[in-house]
């Protein structure tokens, strides 16, 4: 909490206990309320966050500030960008390197070629001996074959990594089938050279078409690299076996221009003294051919060295992380990276990276290459090493999110896995909270989100793909996936985790809700059958649904504003709801997380009147929340249905008759006020929304609770923060059975030395709480209350009505009340709290009680 005091800025600050203060002084001129910042990731978690209810942790009792989307976790550093090179940065070295290699043979092989058939052949073919002739023709014919072979390596390459040939044509060829696509449906703009609105709509056709011509040829594409290409020859003449005919093609040709280069200049016998520039000539070609074969056998040795002996692929896919398909991927990297080093600049392939490369794959009309690239970026994201990095790089590529959304919505069975990876990344997209905004801001892309959660019960709903009225169930896809052993599980998980994640952020949680039959959906996962929960041997995965979707469904309740005001009438509309609810709090004792959760999710209901009255009118809710209360031996989970109890009797008369079926509620919550801090805060809490909220007919059974006073009365002459805060509240309310006499007696029965020690304690804790504090919203409000009691009831002792106003003028309380009326705050005004939103507000504004307090001081002075 912050104030300024004359013209210098000055802080306050509280402590752990919230109960010491910096910086004293007069009362300052203004103030300005610095709201704790509770971030709504706290919950989503499984036992902490907003239903605690502990006396030290943030409730819905108590304001928190909704996170800004820019304060969320940022990216940091990661081991790809983290002072290191990348480990595919070795593979784009290496393939420079042979680049490089290849370049100069290749360069020396046209030069010597160009020699041989323009200076040799075409002018010394008549006076080259049979010996330089037959020589210069094999190794210009083995340079052929080398060229030939080395061309077309790289193609049957991409065989072995398992990419199709008709595949690989399409997608070399795509500028091709545009050029030709817009040719054929718009001839004038085709010639115009495009440009121009005019011509939007033949793109559009072209587009169209083109994608209708790729999708017929995928359907004809030839995926099996093994299959033999000529008749009746078996295994010789599969592609594979190619793909090494011609490396050995290149070996054998390169060895035998060694050979004959070595051999011929060895002897030394060719040209004479009739034409001396056959000799040079010869000289010259013999060198510049030994020296390519060289080059290129040292290319080999060097691959061979680098690939089959130091495994260079096996170690970046160790370091890469990359899993049993990490060869696969490297080859297809490596390969595309070198073939750029050949066909381009040798640097253009060491510009290359994995996470780009993987981006560009997933972006293909093709499979078999958006399997490869989902891979990578699925492997990269589960690192701890690459994940921020890559994270950081896919969330700000919009053409990649957009794809990945796309893929949530792919159903065929065969793109099970692509779409599994996909669902993986944009989980892992969605735990940041400036990706998660870049998810969410795709048109659709929570309906897509919502197809993952279909569990193969009923039609599949997809917001991206949806049915067509009257037709069957499963004409989607021709047959249900369920039936074709489509696992829906772990789509259903990754769905929940991708909503959970998103719905950190308060618009994104207005998205959700909003969502056609998501909410519905969500609501249905949390439905656990009493044989499961009883089940000692369930598995995690089992449970895991159940747990996400009350996560997503406690966010949703959590959210503040005016969203979570709709939020929350949209779950408790729901009929399943509460009743979901109830089996997990009546059959979870062996997952008490679930029963964790359950709690917090009824606690958010009850904020609201339709929650309330949905719970009242669900039969056994209330009884298990006050035997969980009573009974649990987990704090924690007793403190969350403690707090759920203290919600539902707030303001609501139905919500208190409903506690008060129980016969020995008001002794068992009279009990709980001597035990631990956690309990007895949320009993308190409970015993004064009965008083204040029950009906006339329930009025004598609350008379009891008078007997609990001089414990209520010790606790506020010792204990700080939220408990002080309650107790002095109960007492206000426990106060109005009983006359001052009698609370004389009350305070000697709890140890107090005498009535002026009880009004100084209460003076303490108004010269200690001289502004609003977040902590305990209702502090001040509590003993202004006490304060007006002692007042009007000083007459009851028979001491003219002068006692305690004489002891509250003695100890100052009219100078604390005067200073308090110039800090209120609408912070004081409400019952409980939607973030910084107050819920609930007090019938009395806190203004209006202080100058009721001020009055009835100085007109007693004044008698």
């Amino acid at each position: 909490m912050k104030y300024k005091k004359s013209g210098e800025a000055t802080r306050l600050e509280s402590n752990g206990d919230g109960g010491s203060q910096k910086g004293g002084g007069d009362v300052p001129p203004s103030i300005q309320l610095d709201i704790m910042e509770h971030r709504a990731a706290a919950a989503g978690g499984g036992g902490g966050g907003l239903g605690t209810g502990g006396p030290g942790s943030a409730s819905f009792f108590e304001p928190w500030r909704e996170p800004t989307p820019g304060s969320g976790s940022g990216h940091g550093s990661s081991g790809r960008a983290g002072g290191r090179e990348p480990p595919e940065k070795r593979l784009t070295l290496f393939a420079l390197r042979l680049a490089v290699l290849e370049k100069a043979a290749s360069g020396l092989g046209k030069l010597d070629f160009v020699w041989a058939t323009v200076v040799l052949l075409g002018g010394f073919a008549s006076t080259l001996s049979i010996t330089d002739f037959w020589c210069v023709t094999v190794i210009l014919v083995g340079e052929v074959a080398r060229v030939f072979s080395r061309s077309h390596e790289l193609e049957w390459q991409h065989h072995a990594t398992q990419t199709s040939t008709a595949g690989g044509a399409l997608r070399s060829s795509s500028r091709f089938f545009r050029h030709i696509m817009r040719a054929i449906v718009d001839p004038a703009a085709a010639a115009a050279g495009g440009g121009g609105r005019r011509d939007d709509d033949a793109r559009a056709r072209a587009a169209l078409f083109q994608r209708q011509i790729v999708a017929f040829m995928r359907q004809r594409a030839w995926h099996a690299p093994d299959v033999s290409l000529l008749p009746y020859t078996g295994w010789v003449f599969v592609s594979r076996k190619i793909g090494r005919l011609l490396n050995w093609l290149q070996v054998l040709s390169a060895l035998a221009c060694v050979a004959l280069s070595v051999m011929r200049l060895w002897k030394h016998d060719f040209g004479g003294p009739d034409n001396r520039n056959m000799r040079p000539a010869l000289l010259l070609f013999y060198t510049l051919a030994l020296v390519e074969a060289l080059l290129f056998l040292f290319e080999k040795a060097y691959w061979t060295w680098k690939v089959s002996i130091c495994k260079l692929l096996h170690q970046v896919s160790a370091e890469c992380e990359l899993g049993p398909y990490g060869l696969v991927s490297l080859k297809r990297f490596f390969y595309d990276a070198y073939s750029r080093c050949i066909a381009g600049s040798i640097f253009d392939g060491i510009k290359m990276d994995l996470v780009t490369f993987a981006e560009e794959l997933i972006l293909s009309d093709f499979l078999d290459e958006q399997l490869i690239g989902v891979r990578i970026l699925q492997q990269f994201a589960n690192s701890e090493r690459s994940a921020s990095d890559t994270l950081r790089k896919v969330g700000t590529t919009p053409r990649s999110i957009e794809r990945l959304v796309e893929m949530l919505n792919w159903k065929r069975p065969e793109e099970e896995e692509v779409r599994r990876c996909a669902a993986e990344i944009v989980s892992k997209l969605a735990g940041k909270r400036q990706n998660a905004l870049r998810v969410s801001g795709i048109p659709g892309a929570i309906e897509s989100v919502a197809s993952l959660l279909y569990t193969g019960r009923g039609p599949p709903v997809s917001g991206m793909h949806p049915q067509l009225p009257g037709a069957p169930a499963d004409a989607e896809h021709g047959a249900s996936p369920a039936n074709r052993g489509y696992d829906h599980l772990p789509f259903n998980l990754l769905g929940l985790l991708i909503l959970k994640r998103l719905a950190r952020d308060h618009d994104n949680c207005g998205k959700i809700g909003n969502a056609r039959g998501l909410l519905a959906k969500v609501i249905n996962f949390t439905q656990a059958s009493p044989v499961l929960l009883r089940n000692p041997h369930v598995t995690d995965s089992q449970v895991s649904a159940v747990k996400r979707a009350l996560k997503v469904v406690k966010m949703l309740v959590s959210t503040t504003g005016n969203t979570g005001k709709a939020l929350r009438e949209s779950v408790a509309e729901n009929v399943f709801t509460v009743s979901n609810l109830r089996d997990l709090l009546r059959y979870g004792q062996q997952h008490r997380e679930l029963q964790k959760l359950a709690t917090d999710v009824l606690t958010g209901l009850a904020m609201d009147d339709s929650g309330k009255e949905a719970i009242v009118a669900t039969g056994g809710v209330v009884k298990l929340l006050l035997s969980i209360f009573f009974n649990s031996q987990e704090t924690e989970l007793g403190c969350e249905a403690g707090e759920a109890l203290a919600m539902l009797a707030l303001e609501s008369e139905a919500g208190c008759a409903a506690i008060l079926k129980r016969a020995d509620v008001m002794d068992q919550l009279v009990s709980a006020l001597e035990d631990g801090d956690a309990r007895r805060l949320n009993a308190a809490r409970v015993l004064r929304n009965l008083f204040a909220y029950s009906g006339q007919q329930q009025r004598e059974r609350l008379r009891v609770v008078t007997r609990a006073l001089p414990a209520v009365l010790k606790a506020t002459m010792v204990d700080r923060d939220k408990i002080l805060e309650v107790s002095v509240g109960l007492t206000t309310e426990i106060c109005k059975f009983i006359d001052g006499e009698q609370f004389a007696a009350e305070l000697r029965g709890a140890g107090v030395a005498d009535e002026r020690a009880y009004v100084e304690r209460l003076a303490s804790i108004l010269r200690q709480y001289r502004y609003p504090e977040i902590k305990v919203p209702r502090m001040r409000r509590f003993v202004v209350q006490q304060v007006i009691w002692l007042v009007t009831n000083s007459g009851d002792r028979g001491d003219d009505g002068g006692g305690y106003v004489e002891l509250l003028r003695e100890v100052g309380m009219q100078r604390l009340l005067e200073s308090i009326a110039d800090t209120t705050s609408e912070l004081e005004c409400y019952h409980v709290f939607s973030g910084s939103v107050g819920i609930s507000k007090h019938r009395e504004s806190f203004s209006d009680i202080v100058d009721s307090a001020l009055e009835l001081i100085a007109g007693r002075r004044q008698r």
